[in-house]
């Protein structure tokens, strides 16, 4: 495996090997299961010497994620889940050592560079799961899928010559201009020219790191933050710091402190609804953060995944429509609010950025599927006003009863805010819960959320869990609720505790 060291930090050797290693492990990158490599093997791959690899592992114990035994080795805990349901064990028996015989076994010599994958970690779940409360998106039953279903039709139909050709790079002219006409009427002029279709939000993200960002580059996010997007930078070697937040969003004068040391070369950032907070930042800090970009010559990238779905008052103009010198990317995606498996977005950027990220995209899959471009153009210039106001209202409704019963079924202890949009309740949980074994039991009760510790650089532990309001049904949705608020209190019974801290329903 590939694990990078940075000689010259001030973070120890075996701390960057024990954090390298956690990351994989959590991700599942490494299985359970799996035997580490012997502290010599990886002593001579790394260049260090024993006593390094040795508190590495060592650390990586203390946390409980790998066990050790002398002559034996270091394996990681846990069984896995396919080992749980299926015949892997007859089939492949447990040698003297340990180790599982599989026929795969070589597979740990391939030197691999993914460093943290979480986001495909917590997006599936078991089927044992009833109620899903894991996963940021809107119940299936509230797209417009039918609408998008037949427009796609009609246009394979009506029209099967966009069956065999290419699309442009920089995608669907047309589709370009409905966004734009999109952009306006919410008080943005926003040019065809400067737009770049991608295969959602996740793609826009990936393309701007792989264009901008390299080993060492300095990148600065809200902590915490969505969890693919810490993927992605992890990915690329970059030097995450991350950003505490209140509740206009991230603190600029933190960030502000840190430029000075520590010069950014991005800045990430999700200013409307955040993911995973709901925290919406204030037109004030939106204008600093610019400022800031503009005096470091750094690149600003504006995650906007739900400024549609506000419950009372548009929020914020973007930081993109005051960008004047080309700072800003913006991405906004449209398959959240409509369609999922059709994975359009577009990103909004100038002068040679917006250049380049045509060039990293065309590289990167030909441009995005004309078919669903088409499909959904239609829907967003005849349809998308009515549907996203109808929508609003079902959402919002959703949210006034988790928050019933959260007020009636929450522990003491435990904190909430609601937020004016989006699709996401982050709680805070009471003190002195173990998360991994509240995940695990909640699990065992039929109900999945997310750990907090996953939107977090580094996953320390948090008391911190997110989960979201709309992509169930009414009923499981507050089933699921009391299910987890009962799990919750059965882990940490605490006596007394504060009424829960949140803003009045509106």
């Amino acid at each position: 495996m590939h694990i990078e060291l940075k000689r010259g930090s001030r973070t120890k050797l075996y701390i960057q090997i024990a954090l390298t290693l956690a990351d994989r492990i959590r991700s599942g990158l490494i299985e359970p299961g799996t035997r580490l490599p012997s502290v010599r093997k990886l002593t001579s791959d790394l260049g260090v010497s024993l006593v390094t690899v040795s508190k590495a592992y060592a650390e990586l114990e203390a946390i409980q994620l790998i066990t050790c035994s002398q002559g034996k080795g270091c394996y990681v805990r846990g069984v896995q889940e396919s080992e749980r349901s299926g015949n892997i064990d007859k089939m492949y028996p447990v040698q003297g050592n340990g180790e599982k015989n599989t026929p795969w076994n070589w597979q740990m010599a391939l030197v691999d560079y993914l460093p943290r994958a979480q986001l495909w970690r917590h997006f599936d779940t078991s089927p044992q799961v009833r109620y899903e409360l894991h996963m940021s998106a809107i119940q299936p039953e509230l797209l417009p899928t039918r609408e998008i279903i037949e427009s796609a039709y009609r246009l394979s139909s009506d029209h099967p010559e966009r069956m065999a050709a290419y699309g442009s790079f920089q995608g669907d002219r047309e589709l370009r201009q409905t966004f734009a006409d999109h952009f306006a009427e919410r008080g943005s002029q926003v040019m065809p020219e400067r737009m770049l279709i991608t295969s959602g939000t996740q793609q826009g993200i990936d393309l701007v790191a792989r264009t901008f960002v390299g080993p060492g580059d300095v990148v600065y996010m809200e902590a915490p933050t969505y969890t693919g997007a810490i993927d992605v930078f992890t990915s690329r070697g970059a030097k995450i710091i991350t950003v505490p937040m209140d509740d206009e969003g991230m603190r600029i004068d933190l960030l502000t402190r840190l430029c000075d040391t520590h010069p950014p070369k991005l800045i990430y950032t999700i200013p409307t609804f955040h993911n995973p907070t709901g925290i919406t930042m204030s037109a004030q800090r939106r204008a600093q953060l610019l400022n800031l970009a503009q005096s470091y010559h750094c690149l600003i990238l504006e995650d906007d995944p739900f400024s549609d779905l506000y419950f009372r008052a548009p929020p914020p103009a973007s930081i993109k429509s005051m960008d004047l010198t080309g700072h800003v990317v913006y991405l906004k995606t449209f398959s959240k609010v409509l369609s999922p498996g059709c994975r359009v977005a577009c990103a909004i950027a100038d002068g040679s950025v917006l250049t380049r990220l045509v060039a990293a995209k065309s590289t990167a899959d030909l441009g995005s599927p004309l078919l669903t471009q088409k499909a959904l153009q239609s829907f967003i210039q005849h349809q998308y006003s009515a549907y996203i106001r109808q929508l609003r209202d079902e959402l919002y409704t959703r949210l006034s009863a988790a928050s019933a019963v959260l007020e009636a079924h929450a522990p003491p202890g435990m904190f909430w805010v609601l937020p004016d949009g989006g699709l996401n309740l982050w709680l805070q949980l009471p003190d002195g819960i173990d998360m991994r074994e509240l995940h695990r039991h909640a699990l065992a009760a039929g109900v999945s959320f997310l750990p907090g510790s996953a939107c977090y650089v580094g996953e320390p532990d948090t008391s911190n869990l997110r989960i979201c309001f709309t992509v169930t049904d009414m009923e499981r949705l507050c089933e699921g609720l009391r299910v987890l608020c009962n799990v919750i209190a059965n882990e940490a019974p605490l006596k007394g505790g504060a009424a829960a801290d949140r803003l009045p329903l509106i």
